[in-house]
């Protein structure tokens, strides 16, 4: 874990990764604040941080206080942040998140838009608390096409805000993966019905960011029958299997999975795809294992199973000095309650001190 490791043109110090995590602490309009730069500089051991996902245009914000990547003075904004990590010696790709149906109007002040008009049955954030989803307006043929337009550009400013890359988020329920959903998306048009159809949004965007900034600067993050924000995926092994050989092509950065699948599901994936290959143990697919704060000996397992790169959330949420925490054997600090994640301010965001010998 703590070897380094060729990603792309990047050379990486460690293969510990530090997993996005949203944490809503950017200003209404999207931009991030000075205490952003100062959590992501203090984690910038690890070998690659992922940033917190950002939403690539005004209409696909679906957190309160998220940061965005679809404006000049968001880009700006930006750049103090990457400049920080790289003058603490670290990496850092940005995280381009579509909220899709998880999109509220009361929070980004446009009607949300989904594979199909099919509403998500849970209630979603809003600046005034959580209140239930709407029905999303079905995306035409192309506006689809629009979508995947969205996404490039959006890489192309994350690079001009000084990221190392991007990482394509293809899970947890928004919208990429919603267009992999056997429920979220009835397309009958050529982004729905049969597996080619259901992987080619995804495919699309991976070919457009690869196009727009470079294939070795993309990641993709994926989370195969994750049921997060109401998703249901048919046919796991066959849907992400043909996922996997469509992207295998194009020569992309990594592909980050999360374990919600089985772990043969898993290990077909690893088996099947060329280049490097994240996993996140941090354990969504068993309820029981979510409050959990994944360690150590849960990376190593999946570096034995042939994993190139370990990423960790909650871990990192207390101990920004994660890696030197795993060098020398040190106990990890348990991670802040769950209404701290989201509450703002610097308390338990940047006040994490590393370990006192």
């Amino acid at each position: 874990m703590l070897d380094t490791y060729e990603l792309g043109s990047l050379t990486l110090p460690n293969r510990i990764v530090m997993a996005p995590m949203t944490r809503a602490r950017a200003t209404e309009d999207g931009l991030p604040v000075a205490s952003m730069a100062t959590y992501y500089a203090q984690r910038a051991t690890a070998g690659l941080i992922v940033s917190e996902g950002m939403y690539p245009s005004a209409a696909s914000q679906s957190n309160p206080n998220a940061p965005g990547i679809h404006s000049d003075a968001q880009v700006a904004a930006w750049r103090p942040v990457t400049a920080a990590v790289h003058a603490n010696g670290g990496r850092i790709f940005a995280q381009i998140m579509h909220g899709g149906r998880v999109v509220h109007p009361e929070t980004a002040g446009h009607h949300p838009v989904g594979p199909s008009a099919i509403a998500l049955d849970a209630e979603v954030f809003t600046p005034q608390g959580l209140k239930p989803a709407v029905v999303p307006r079905a995306l035409t043929t192309e506006e689809v096409r629009g979508e995947v337009a969205v996404f490039a550009d959006a890489a192309r400013r994350a690079v001009d805000a000084g990221f190392d890359g991007v990482e394509l988020h293809g899970a947890n329920g928004y919208l990429i993966q919603q267009f992999l959903s056997s429920t979220a998306n009835q397309r009958t048009d050529a982004y729905g019905g049969s597996i080619a159809g259901r992987i080619r949004f995804a495919v699309e965007v991976a070919e457009a960011c690869a196009a727009a900034i470079g294939a070795d600067l993309v990641g993709i993050r994926l989370s195969p029958g994750g049921p997060t924000w109401g998703m249901a995926e048919d046919d796991v092994p066959d849907l992400y299997g043909a996922l996997i050989a469509a992207l295998a092509p194009l020569g992309l950065g990594y592909v980050h999975v999360m374990e919600t699948a089985e772990e043969d599901v898993l290990l077909a994936m690893r088996k099947m795809w060329p280049g490097a290959f994240m996993v996140n143990p941090g354990g969504q697919m068993l309820a029981a294992k979510q409050a959990e704060q994944t360690g150590r000996e849960a990376g190593d397992y999946w570096l034995w199973q042939g994993a190139d790169l370990i990423s960790y959330g909650r871990a990192y949420l207390a101990n920004p000095d994660l890696v030197e925490r795993f060098r020398l054997g040190l106990p990890l600090r348990p991670a802040p309650d769950r209404e701290t994640w989201y509450a703002g301010g610097d308390a338990d965001f940047v006040t994490y001190p590393t370990h006192q010998h």
